[in-house]
């Protein structure tokens, strides 16, 4: 069911307002650095050589989706933490004659799999889920990317693996940002074999302007290129990673493999203050999620309130509490629980839910729990061609390298998203979410997810704004911001992208923001509110961003805090 449930009758944002606020003092980066400019086409991805590969296919006179394979599969050499094949993900497309689509390729829990899998003797929750071989759900990224291909593709299949293919053969020179994420997980690396020999040569990760090399890989995407995702899903592939699950204790089999498939979904569709919002449906709590929060915050008038200023923040996190609060609730994988996603979007439901927002008073958090207590790595592009045709694609291992295990001989990653699931109802998980039975697990079930790709669409018709980013929980609340960044607050496509974040997440009840990603006078006052706000110690979110200008001209920006790169022509 396609949910066109726009509420385009609140608050206008304020026209009166700074087309480029000041950043808060100490903030790291300076604003409004000029967005890069292009014409045709536009790829912005957390890595330039992954935006090459997507430039290349554009520029060859492929579209948008042809655009999208060869960036993921690129990703999936030069981005080894996040960019995948061992993984899932989700991507929304509008397409350049106003077809909509929204396809799923999450990860599914082994058909092996139980509900209390990750409990110990005493019912604790053990880090099986999230390191070794049982955190491993059925991948989906192959299949996603033969389904996107097979609906949209233009170009022939082998030639969008060709980018890849060479980089893993031939090798590229590791930069800083490869060392840093290798050295940050290098310990739980080295407690696997296949994994350190890959990454670790010499049992240390390689210095900066090393060329890397990844032959096991190279030839898993080369019989991926000739066959498809049969080739992953079957054959020698799929032998590897039966044997690799057989030798660790992972319960993947090859009636898993071969029963996985891509699904199709209708995406959501809503409105806030004129504009359309096309995001992304469960098994994602992306869309159902952000349309809460928008729903919500739509009563007020946060252009206004100022750019964050303590009432922009509190009346935002107010919408977040609530939003998430539901979230842990309420939703998981649509093909197992039902999901009252009607009333979850519904504007009178959101009017409901801001009647409650005390703007001088933080709200308790236990007030909207009904989840019982007890005493992240992804990566996300964003693609637009010649034709007007726009993609939007988040996809993860979850954890930074996933479960930390390479199949062995096949040279490719295994995700760890079986955490996503609720392994113990009230029981945190690795992002600190509080989740309750309707995401609990069973065999087949795909786990609830937090990415949320995201197109707006402008009161003319017109594709105004293409936006994503990894970052787990903070997914959410980090797109939420790049849409009210430029909805209600005007402000461009480069300072929104580089702009410091906040996020909550409901459970624990507190505030998070980046370092000196708020001003003292406003943190002050938040809590003077009742809040608890917390200074983070690391950034937040690597948002890929394509902004369409009133001339046409496609405005790209790629986030600074991983070093990405937008590249057009």
């Amino acid at each position: 069911m396609l949910l066109a449930l726009a509420s385009c009758t609140g608050s206008e944002p304020s026209t009166e307002r700074p087309l480029v606020p000041d950043f808060p003092p100490g903030w790291r980066y300076a604003p409004a650095a000029n967005p890069l400019r292009a014409v045709h086409g536009m790829v912005v991805s957390t890595d330039s050589l992954a935006s090459a590969a997507g430039l290349g296919m554009l520029q060859a006179g492929g579209n948008a989706v042809d655009a999208a394979v060869a960036t993921h599969f690129a990703l999936a050499v030069v981005n080894p933490e996040a960019g995948n094949i061992g993984g899932g993900g989700f991507l929304v497309a509008r397409m350049a004659d106003d077809t909509r689509a929204a396809l799923d390729f999450r990860e599914k829990a082994p058909l092996a799999s139980t509900a209390d899998m990750f409990l110990d003797a005493e019912g604790r929750v053990t880090d099986a889920g999230v390191l070794g071989h049982l955190a491993s759900g059925v991948p989906g990224s192959v299949a996603g990317m033969r389904a996107a291909w097979e609906r949209f593709g233009t170009l022939p299949w082998s030639d969008l693996l060709q980018p890849a293919i060479r980089l893993a053969r031939d090798g590229f020179v590791l930069g800083p940002r490869h060392l840093e994420s290798l050295e940050s997980r290098a310990d739980l690396i080295r407690q696997f074999p296949s994994t350190a020999a890959t990454f670790l040569p010499d049992g240390e990760a390689p210095e900066v302007g090393t060329v890397f090399r990844q032959p096991d890989l190279a030839r898993t995407l080369e019989a991926i290129s000739i066959d498809g995702a049969a080739a992953f899903y079957r054959g020698w592939i799929a032998d590897s990673t039966v044997a690799e699950m057989q030798r660790g204790g992972g319960i993947i089999t090859h009636e898993d493999l071969a029963a996985y498939e891509a699904v199709w979904r209708d995406p959501i569709v809503l409105g806030y203050r004129g504009y359309e919002i096309i995001t992304m449906p469960p098994p994602s709590s992306g869309g159902i999620t952000l349309g809460q929060i928008l729903n919500i915050v739509e009563d007020f008038d946060l252009g206004a309130m100022g750019w964050l200023s303590a009432d922009h923040v509190h009346v935002a996190v107010e919408a977040m509490r609530r939003a998430f609060a539901d979230r842990n609730y309420y939703l998981g994988d649509p093909d197992f629980v039902e999901i009252p996603m009607e009333r979850l979007l519904s504007q009178a439901y959101a009017d409901s839910l801001a009647s409650t927002i005390d703007l001088h008073s933080a709200s308790d958090s236990r007030v909207f729990n009904r989840v019982p207590e007890e005493s992240m790595q992804t990566t996300h592009y964003s693609i637009m061609d010649a034709e007007g045709n726009a993609v939007a694609v988040t996809t993860t291992i979850n954890s930074w390298f996933g479960s930390k295990v390479v199949v062995r001989g096949a040279g490719y990653l295994l995700n760890n998203e079986m955490d996503d699931f609720t392994s113990k109802p009230g029981v945190a998980n690795q992002f600190g979410l509080v989740q309750g039975e309707a995401n609990a697990i069973e065999p087949g079930k795909r786990m609830l997810s937090a990415m949320t790709p995201t197109i707006v669409v402008d009161r003319e018709g017109r594709t105004d704004l293409v936006t994503g980013t990894p970052g787990g929980p903070t997914i959410i609340t980090t797109v939420f911001q790049a849409v009210t960044n430029y909805i209600d607050f005007g402000l461009p496509v480069r300072t929104s992208v580089d702009a410091p974040r906040f996020h909550h997440q409901h459970l624990p009840d507190r505030i998070y923001y980046e370092p000196h990603g708020l001003a003292d006078s406003v943190v002050q006052e938040l809590r003077r509110r009742g809040h608890v706000v917390e200074e983070r110690g690391e950034m937040s979110g690597d948002v890929q961003s394509i902004q369409v200008g009133d001339d046409g001209v496609l405005l790209g920006a790629s986030d600074r805090r991983r070093g990405g790169r937008a590249l057009g022509y």
